[in-house]
């Protein structure tokens, strides 16, 4: 018993450095501030979304290529008059993970995202529909800051012709 607590002990220990690790190298990208004002998103989860998206601002041509890829879009499928929307279920987990993580943390750190949950719960919308429509993978994530940043390349284009 003593030596799965020492076992235990050492892996939280290993656990926090590689937390300040990940804190530090995360702080310095540039999109770091956008990541993290998004609500229900801290440090690690933020991180771990980054990882996943990757950070070339060009990547994604529209804030629907981007929740395609998390896998939050519904596909929709349309026939003569019959019109049926389908969840996807092939999904990239090491993405789907903090997404979900931060939609539902969202709703106790954003009243926005806890009204807008309410509203379908209400409409008795089923929870697999309210979870998709929660996340906020391609919505929020898309946008750009207000200042356009020194190192991103459309802005580096611009300038240089002047």
């Amino acid at each position: 018993m003593q030596s799965l607590s020492t076992i235990i002990a050492t892996f939280n220990g290993q656990i926090a450095a590689l937390e300040k690790q990940v804190t530090a190298c995360f702080g310095r990208t540039r999109d770091a501030e956008i990541y993290l004002s998004q609500p229900g998103l801290g440090q690690i989860l933020a991180a771990r979304v980054l990882g996943e998206f990757g950070d070339d601002p060009e990547r994604y041509a529209s804030a629907r290529a981007r929740k395609n890829y998390a896998v939050t879009s519904p596909i929709t499928q349309q026939s003569g008059k019959k019109k049926v929307v389908l969840a996807r279920f092939i999904r990239n987990d090491r993405l789907a993970d903090p997404l979900h993580r931060q939609a539902f943390c969202a709703l106790s750190a954003s009243p926005g995202a806890r009204a807008y949950y309410d509203q379908l719960r209400a409409q008795h919308q089923p929870p697999r529909r309210i979870a998709a429509a929660v996340k906020p993978a391609g919505r929020h994530l898309a946008r750009q800051p207000e200042k356009p940043n020194p190192l991103r390349r459309a802005h580096r284009l611009e300038t240089s012709g002047e």
